[in-house]
């Protein structure tokens, strides 16, 4: 109904419920804030996966119930693995810092092969299925498009190195709930990250809230004091 709208800036990275057709006015430029977010929600990402790694989740579940019990071996990242899918801002930062914990990290983008020195390998996206099993922890960083969405289905979760770590802070488009919440219920994956879920605002009868080694948060990764 804003006939008279010339430019529309948006706070956020994704545009795309803005520049599906019909949304806008013919002919109104529509910019988004890509570039803003790379150093919070990377950091995001990093505070997530120490928590899953180091069972600090679990720690805190245990608290509650005055319970003061070892719950054995963690894990490092140190000399693991880590697939970045998606190398845009926030995947490139994200990269550079496990890079600096000691992570050898494989990037994946949709088009380019000129690789950034915080990436020991690169490929393009037609090899997640062969890059899947080797990763400790599997990143998703991605915009939501016809190409994301349920890119991690039951197929390829299934095709993830056991015991390994997803992380999703895109969309939640990418991600087949149902299939993750069976892959973490079987002991498949030793836990999960979801910033992201399809519906925003997630429902109380969502399987993903009861899911044992899942944090869960409320699209809040991108939120910094910058």
């Amino acid at each position: 109904n804003a006939r008279s709208l010339q430019l529309l800036q948006l706070f956020t990275a994704g545009s795309d419920i803005y520049a599906a057709d019909g949304v806008l006015p013919q002919g109104v430029l529509l910019a988004n804030a890509t570039g803003s977010y790379g150093l919070a929600i990377s950091e995001y990402m990093v505070g997530v996966l120490l928590s899953l790694n180091k069972k600090l989740h679990l720690y805190r579940d245990q608290q509650h119930q005055s319970r003061w019990q070892s719950l054995g071996e963690v894990r490092s990242i140190w000399n693991s693995t880590v697939l970045v899918i998606g190398l845009g801002d926030i995947g490139s930062e994200f990269a550079k810092r496990v890079k600096a914990f000691g992570a050898k990290v494989i990037g994946v983008r949709r088009a380019g092969l000129d690789k950034p020195n915080y990436v020991d390998e690169l490929y393009l996206s037609d090899k997640i299925d062969e890059l899947l099993p080797l990763a400790d922890t599997v990143a998703l960083c991605l915009p939501q498009t016809a190409q994301t969405q349920g890119l991690m289905d039951a197929e390829r979760i299934a095709k993830m190195k056991p015991g390994a770590v997803l992380i999703n802070i895109g969309r939640g488009s990418a991600v087949d709930a149902d299939a993750l919440c069976d892959a973490l219920d079987a002991g498949k994956l030793s836990g999960a990250a979801l910033d992201v879920t399809i519906p925003e605002p997630l429902p109380a009868d969502s399987r993903l809230w009861q899911t044992q080694n899942l944090v869960l948060t409320p699209h809040v990764s991108g939120g910094s004091s910058l």
